[in-house]
């Protein structure tokens, strides 16, 4: 068939089909119009619009990025480009408002004196052009196809705004006041005339003013002036008030000296004490111990850190599924408001099944038996079964509630098999004692037995011993959780007696130490900030006794893996023998220092940190014989959901051997 002869085939097969198309239509239309019209125009109207091409296109021309990123998104003439019937009065009238829309939107930047054009642009009749183009390249058929995409594609209208900011409004002054009740607020600087309240106010006064979110010099924006208001009245009401407002603000913009002066006024309200716990919705624990466990301040006053640290505190008891607090500020006396707990009970027994993975210990699979109120004693219960690559360990330790003081007794007893050096160790472990944990500081005292048999050529003789005990640590991080400044300290010093054969004296002490110190700001865009630290470790262990004394290898040293010595396999630095056997120590000393970076990618902030690191640790019989084994590595920081990841490589001095070190979570 020629070309010619397809062609008119193709035009009679188009002819045929348009008419059927046409007499189903007309059909159609007629059923639709005995029916209902209305659904017929409605398709119409939706076969119009997804056919058709925008109704205009907008262009924003600036020198700014910024700036015309942000017209471009909030002109309300976006909202109006998909719309197919736009008429031209319409069109016009929107035009008319784009002017002060535009205005509108700079002055959210800080821009007050901009010149703005806005211009109309009639597109080029390219459809026309191009179909014609498109026939000599084509048969008929396809150039009509060819049109029909043309004027698809071609916009009907372009707006043009074109934008010359002026300069940028930047903060001539703030004037932050604080107002509030001066009657007397029982402060122990109150005179009797409200001075005390007036001081504490002029003092609060005195550190918004100094925090301000948008000092002088800085560049004026509406978020900035919400932002930094807000701000204000989040500082006001984490502490003494909770039910401050913001009475008034303003800010008065002078467009031609392209400055602003800002005020705001709040009104503190009254100040408020923490009043007595009302815990509600708990019915199978004793309420009273549970006030004990949260350990409410109270009658001092009211501080958001102090009330979520009281949930906190509820929260990880483990007693309560869901805990949440909320002081009554409807209560008549703010000096003795009470805080109300909604609280929803935990089961009275819990099984819980643990899947895990250290580089320490590999693969670990774990069971823990919870019942929080033991039959006829009233105490807590967590029991514990787990295995892994070094360990299988069976525990079980109860609990009290605490009393009045504070203090609450336990016990404890723990059988385990674990690789301890070059032998495989049976120990057993019995204590009891008392215990106290307050804001900052944790309290023990408690009497140990120990047992442990080694097993393996050339192990150490069984050995037991009886001991009394006592333990303090210091936390005094910004996080206990996730510190990034702050220090803490731990203590352990015990005194005991071997109880196999010369029954020989003994003492144990261990002491560790922790320090996060600032060493400057990173500037990460955006207004944000964050400080890069140093973070130095040290710890440090002895045991003196009598050389041939049988100290249980459980009260001895080793050291080395993911939270000690990096670059080392988990406790593989000790002392050895004769024979090259690898054992507990009687001493024991390490050291880490870890330079902490945030992490910025293509200028954006990020959740991640890098580090760079040197950890020493040593472990030997006699104080003369450490000697350092050294790792030094990097790592990466993620502040996860969950918690903070660690990841590091690090490389042994000594053993000559890279490893990679996976922890998650921080406790000290």
């Amino acid at each position: 068939m020629t070309l010619h002869n397809r062609a008119l085939a193709r035009r009679l097969a188009l002819l045929f089909l348009t008419t059927c198309l046409a007499l189903l239509a007309g059909c159609s239309l007629i059923a639709k119009n005995a029916a209902d019209t209305s659904g017929t125009d409605d398709a119409t109207a939706q076969t119009t619009a997804d056919a058709g091409a925008d109704a205009l296109a907008l262009e924003v021309q600036v020198g700014d990025d910024a700036i015309r990123d942000y017209l471009t998104r909030h002109l309300q003439l976006q909202r109006f480009r998909h719309l197919p019937d736009l008429q031209a009065h319409e069109l016009t009238r929107l035009l008319g408002l784009a002017d002060d829309n535009a205005r509108d939107l700079l002055a959210t930047l800080g821009y007050f004196s901009p010149d703005i054009t806005i211009e109309l642009r009639e597109p080029r009749a390219t459809a026309a052009a191009d179909a014609a183009d498109a026939a000599d390249a084509a048969d008929a058929a396809d150039a009509a196809d060819a049109a029909d995409a043309a004027k698809t594609d071609a916009p009907t209208r372009t707006v043009l705004v074109s934008v010359s900011p002026g300069p940028r409004t930047h903060i001539a002054s703030a004037d932050i006041t604080v107002t509030g009740d001066e009657r007397s607020d029982g402060t122990d600087d109150n005179d009797g005339a409200g001075n005390g309240n007036r001081s504490a106010l002029a003092r609060r006064q005195a550190q918004l003013q100094r925090g301000w979110g948008l000092p002088p010099g800085e560049p004026f924006t509406q978020g900035g002036w919400d932002a930094a208001k807000a701000q204000g009245l989040r500082q006001l009401q984490s502490r003494r008030y909770p039910t401050a407002r913001i009475a008034s603000s303003r800010a008065d913009v002078d467009a031609d000296s392209a400055q602003a002066h800002l005020q705001v006024r709040y009104d503190s309200g009254p100040a408020y004490r923490f009043g007595p716990l009302q815990i509600q919705g708990g019915e199978r624990y004793d309420t009273e111990g549970m006030r004990r466990i949260a350990r409410l301040p109270t009658g001092e006053d009211y501080t958001e850190t102090r009330l979520l640290d009281t949930q906190q505190r509820l929260a990880a008891s483990g007693y309560y599924d869901a805990v949440f607090l909320t002081l009554d500020t409807d209560h008549p006396d703010p000096q003795a408001a009470p805080v109300i707990a909604q609280v929803r009970d935990a089961p009275l027994q819990k099984a819980v099944f643990g899947v895990g993975l250290s580089t320490d210990s590999g693969a670990r699979l774990s069971l823990d038996h919870i019942h929080n109120r033991l039959p006829g004693l009233g105490w807590r219960a967590v029991s514990h079964a787990q295995t892994d690559n070094t360990r299988r360990r069976l525990a079980t330790d109860w609990t009290a509630l605490p009393g009045e003081d504070g203090w609450r007794w336990f016990t404890g007893v723990q059988l385990q098999r674990e690789a301890t050096g070059s032998f495989d160790v049976d120990s057993t472990r019995v204590r009891a004692g008392r215990t106290e944990s307050g804001d900052h500081i944790d309290r023990s005292y408690f009497v140990q037995h120990d047992t442990a048999k080694s097993r393996g050529d050339g192990a150490p003789p069984s050995s037991g011993a009886l001991s009394a005990n006592f333990g303090w640590t210091g936390r005094y991080f910004n996080n206990n959780t996730n510190p990034t400044r702050g220090w803490g300290l731990a203590a352990e010093l015990g005194a005991g007696t071997t109880l196999r054969a010369g029954r020989d004296p003994f003492l144990r002490a261990l002491l560790r130490w922790q320090s996060f110190i600032g060493l400057g700001r990173i500037e990460l865009g955006g207004n944000v900030r964050r400080n890069s630290r140093l973070s130095l470790r040290l710890e440090g262990g002895a045991v003196l006794a009598q050389d041939g004394a049988d100290i249980p290898v459980t009260q001895l040293f080793l050291t080395g893996g993911d939270t000690t010595v990096r670059g080392y396999s988990y406790r593989g630095i000790g002392a050895r023998d004769d024979a090259g056997k690898l054992f507990g120590g009687r001493y024991m000393a390490v050291g880490s220092m870890e330079w902490q970076r945030p992490v910025t990618v293509r200028g954006n902030r990020t959740d991640f940190e890098s580090a760079l690191f040197i950890d020493a640790g040593a472990v030997a019989d006699k104080a003369r014989e450490l000697n350092a084994r050294v790792g030094v590595g990097a790592g990466l920081r993620w502040r996860s959901p969950v918690g903070p990841l660690q990841a590091d490589l690090a490389y042994g001095l000594q053993s000559r051997q890279l490893r990679l070190h996976l922890r998650l979570g921080y406790t000290f």
